[in-house]
């Protein structure tokens, strides 16, 4: 069965949105908590290390052709740099987020003398890791198809 990387990527997040919602739906804050999880800098800063990591790598280039694998034709060689680009986009998001979460965590440490704050920006260092699990959950499913892709190449070369 012939899957498209894109159509997969679509529903996983309207799957992770339907969960998110019937999470915040039925939890005894409602739908107004969904601010709660807004956090721009710290999604900033996990993309400002993951774009411009790839682009120095030099790993950009298939990275975005992680998208169409399966659409286009692609040699076991551009396979196994795409898989690595999505590789690099992995590691670099976990890095990205943990820089997030320890500068987070140094705000948090330099303003304890104000108990009322610690819980708001607990919560910032948890987006960190929150935002780097929602980007894992769309990058996993790129290097699978890359890798299924690679493997269905590599028997058609046996045969």
């Amino acid at each position: 069965m012939k899957k498209n990387i894109r159509m997969v990527l679509l529903g996983e997040m309207l799957l992770f949105l339907a969960i998110f919602l019937f999470i915040l739906f039925f939890s005894a804050w409602g739908l107004s908590t969904i601010v709660w999880f807004l956090d721009l800098p710290s999604l900033l800063c996990i993309i400002l290390i993951l774009i411009p990591g790839l682009i120095i790598m030099g790993e950009w280039k298939d990275f975005i052709k992680s998208f169409s694998v399966g659409i286009k034709q692609y040699s076991l060689l551009e396979l196994k740099n795409i898989i690595g680009a999505v590789y690099a986009a992995q590691k670099l998001t976990v890095y990205g987020a943990l820089f997030a979460i320890i500068i987070s965590g140094i705000l948090l440490l330099g303003r304890l003398d104000t108990p009322s704050t610690i819980g708001p920006d607990l919560a910032v260092c948890f987006l960190s890791g929150f935002y780097a699990v929602i980007i894992e959950f769309f990058l996993m499913p790129l290097k699978l198809n890359a890798e299924r892709k690679m493997n269905e190449e590599m028997d058609l070369g046996d045969e």
